[in-house]
């Protein structure tokens, strides 16, 4: 799928990060407890960033895709495809 910066402003971005948060962990065999260890934080707190409730800062864009190796594309823009 072409994704581009109206794809990305008719959509709600929290939304679009935290499915493809969810797909790198879920890639890397990793449960949210284990991701949310890892960044200090409780579980459900970690959660909130996979349904888009919260947004992540710049400091836990880049820890999480060095953890997942993936790119911040990767997470803006999708790791598979949405077709």
């Amino acid at each position: 799928m072409d994704f581009s910066y109206n794809y990305l402003m008719d959509k709600d971005i929290k939304g679009i990060v935290g499915e493809n948060l969810k797909a790198a962990r879920l890639a890397r065999g990793m449960t949210q407890k284990e991701v949310a260890a890892l960044l200090n934080k409780y579980q459900p707190d970690y959660s909130q960033y996979e349904s888009g409730k919260i947004e992540l800062d710049y400091e836990k864009i880049v820890f999480l895709c060095n953890l997942f190796d993936i790119t911040p594309n990767d997470l803006f823009y999708g790791i598979f495809d949405k077709d």
